[in-house]
């Protein structure tokens, strides 16, 4: 079952949708449309589900062998929040990953566990199993915790996000000035920006396979060091790698990967693009500081101490779209 492989991937370190596309390529559309739902459900509901793997099963769900865990994850996922599989082809399937998985000795288990969940209704017994969310993140959020969490939950249309389209437009790009992107991969900013005005644009990013469809001039770069350009550039955007903890809904694996610490990672490397950006703009010139993080020691701490003209925030669940911060800044 491709979901089953795909969760596996992400369980080793991939991420959801790049498993997915590779995945999904070798099944019927009708099928990897069911992966798709069945992983990123099974992903925004983790800690949900391990509820119910210890309710049902007496079981401790981070504890148990992985293959019988993500069979016990998709079964209850599919049985609590799917309408379109009958809860006996659920369980059979679950039943049947283990036993191709190499765990025979466990499909009995995960048949019993499974086949007492009759939809009975249950309390979730706290707020971070409710919201399907680590309460160290919640507390973070204050009084915006329950409805970024609750959007977090949701599926997320198809195509381009309304909270990133809102970015490339605070660059104020004229006819004829050229730009640089220098965190460019996978290329739809810049591909934007070049929709609104004709420009000269330059695309870099640090990985080579990321950066091959990008439109513009593209130069492979480390945006952590001084930047390889002669010249000064008009406008300047900086999209930083970030925790991306503004679009769970799209990316629920972040959700059990982040840890407290990383927002300090992440500052230091942000901090230090965002130095190597400002001395490539030229006089009189605009750059874009954005992020997909609700963080703000990802968004306010990184560019306090610039010359910020105005900047931007957009909350999931309480604005259109994915979470979203951005900060103008004019050249010193």
């Amino acid at each position: 079952m491709a979901a089953f492989e795909a969760l596996k991937e992400v369980d080793g370190g991939g991420h959801s949708d790049e498993s997915l596309i590779r995945l999904a390529g070798s099944i019927e559309s009708r099928d990897a449309s069911l992966a798709y739902e069945i992983v990123l459900g099974t992903l925004r509901r983790r800690l949900q589900l391990h509820h119910l793997i210890r309710h049902f099963g007496g079981l401790d769900a981070p504890n148990l062998d992985l293959a019988v865990r993500l069979a016990l994850e998709i079964g209850f996922y599919q049985l609590r929040f799917l309408d379109r599989v009958p809860a006996h082809a659920a369980v059979a399937e679950s039943v049947e990953l283990v036993k191709r998985s190499g765990k025979r000795s466990a499909a009995g288990l995960v048949n019993a566990v499974l086949r007492k969940d009759k939809g009975q209704k249950l309390e979730w017994p706290d707020r971070a199993t409710r919201l399907s969310t680590p309460e160290w993140l919640l507390a973070r959020w204050d009084d915006r915790a329950e409805v970024v969490a609750a959007h977090s939950l949701t599926v997320p249309p198809s195509g381009m996000d309304p909270g990133s389209r809102a970015i490339v437009p605070l660059l104020d790009l004229h006819p004829g000035q050229n730009f640089v992107d220098v965190c460019a991969a996978p290329g739809n900013k810049t591909r934007e920006a070049l929709s609104l005005q004709p420009a000269i644009a330059v695309a870099c990013d640090i990985s080579e396979r990321r950066l091959t469809n990008v439109p513009g001039e593209r130069v492979l770069l480390d945006a952590t060091r001084p930047l390889p350009f002669r010249s000064r550039f008009d406008r300047v955007l900086v999209d930083a790698p970030c925790s991306g903890t503004g679009t769970l809904a799209r990316n629920p694996e972040i959700k059990w990967r982040l840890r407290p610490h990383d927002l300090e990672r992440h500052q230091r490397r942000q901090k230090m693009i965002l130095a190597s950006a400002m001395d490539a703009l030229a006089p009189g010139g605009l750059l874009v500081y954005s992020t997909c993080s609700l963080e703000p020691e990802e968004n306010e701490h990184v560019v306090d101490g610039y010359r910020v003209r105005e900047t931007m925030r957009r909350w999931p669940g309480v604005d259109e779209g994915d979470g979203f911060f951005a900060a103008v800044i004019e050249s010193r």
